[in-house]
């Protein structure tokens, strides 16, 4: 009797134990159904977990607005699987460079996507440059990522259109699941563009036109017929010092770089280092600013070797008004200042 009540009490177990597994879902980590997808009016493609959640929102962005989409994989445990889709920033060179555009976009994302993902408002966000990563002839760079808790990997492209960024975030280190998302993700090639013609015009080569400009110059600069009426001399008089052509000054030269001194004061934005809260110390980054008032090139000059590279992405981001000079938009170098420890 003793043996039957005991193998009745574990058959019992065991149905228990059944039932409760199977109620139990299996780890969100492992995704085990994927799905390509390619959305519609979106230029990517990649495979995914199936049925991620999808949204579509208009965005503030100084004063512009943006558009935005973004495609999110989250798992209880803690991965985070997602595409964030901007535009708004047109690509125009003659209005600002493709590195200004790409800087003002990846500026909007760290505004957009960490409130979608975290889980404490306070939660801290780093983001750091970790090497340029051109793909399919599109500007692309790679960062390191974190949102409070989570860690991972950002990879940023900017096409003509839009600008994507791919994000594999989790609590801990995932390889093989990082590595089966941000492979998948592909962007058509970058068609070179076609110089304009106009109608019924046939393209002509740089040297050509430029031979042909020389030459309209020189028509215009027929020598007069000689005054003493000496037929076929067509040299004309010999210049004296009163009538000695000046040289004139190349409109098609390129001014070289105005000293600006420091610039804190003359931008228009001038975001913040990301540095930790007992950092402290004078950083003195030296810049050079194009002709559309954005930093081209950093440098950090002086100051604690620890706070160098904080400083140095901070002013890459940073935006300027122009600087005119005889009515022409012209490059110019100076020093931003970041005071650490303080508000700059």
């Amino acid at each position: 009797m003793y043996f039957r009540r005991l193998h009745l009490a574990l058959l019992i177990t065991a149905i228990a134990a059944v039932a409760v597994s199977a109620q139990v879902k299996p780890s969100a980590t492992d995704w085990n159904e994927w799905e390509t997808i390619s959305p519609e009016g979106e230029e990517f493609t990649v495979t995914m977990p199936k049925n991620p959640t999808t949204e579509a929102t208009k965005f503030p962005y100084h004063k512009m607005e943006l558009n935005t989409r973004l495609y999110l994989a989250k798992a209880p445990t803690g991965a985070l699987l997602a595409i964030a889709s901007l535009s708004g920033i047109k690509s125009d060179p003659s209005a600002y460079s493709d590195f200004a555009r790409f800087n003002s976009y990846i500026d909007a994302f760290k505004d957009f996507f960490p409130p979608k993902v975290r889980t404490k408002d306070n939660a801290l966000t780093r983001m750091t440059l970790v090497s340029s990563r051109p793909f399919h002839g599109h500007t692309g760079r790679s960062y390191k990522l974190s949102i409070g808790e989570l860690n991972g990997i950002a990879h940023a492209f900017a096409t003509k259109k839009r600008f994507y960024v791919i994000v594999s975030l989790n609590t801990k280190k995932d390889e093989a699941l990082e590595d089966k998302f941000l492979s998948s993700f592909v962007l058509p090639e970058r068609q070179a563009e076609q110089p304009k013609v106009a109608a019924g015009q046939a393209p002509v080569p740089e040297q050509g036109v430029e031979a042909s400009a020389q030459n309209a110059q020189n028509e215009t600069k027929l020598p007069e017929p000689n005054q003493t009426g000496t037929e076929g001399n067509t040299e004309g008089p010999t210049p004296t010092p009163d009538n000695t052509t000046k040289p004139q000054p190349n409109p098609n030269q390129k001014k070289g770089p105005v000293s600006g001194g420091v610039l804190n004061g003359r931008a228009i934005y001038l975001p913040q280092p990301e540095a930790g809260a007992d950092a402290t110390g004078v950083v003195i980054v030296q810049v050079l600013i194009d002709e559309q008032g954005a930093v081209v090139e950093a440098k950090a000059v002086s100051g604690p070797q620890n706070l160098h590279t904080a400083a140095v992405n901070a002013a890459r981001l940073a935006r300027f008004t122009p600087t005119m000079l005889m009515g022409e938009p012209v490059k110019v170098t100076g020093t931003i200042s970041y005071n650490f420890g303080r508000s700059n």
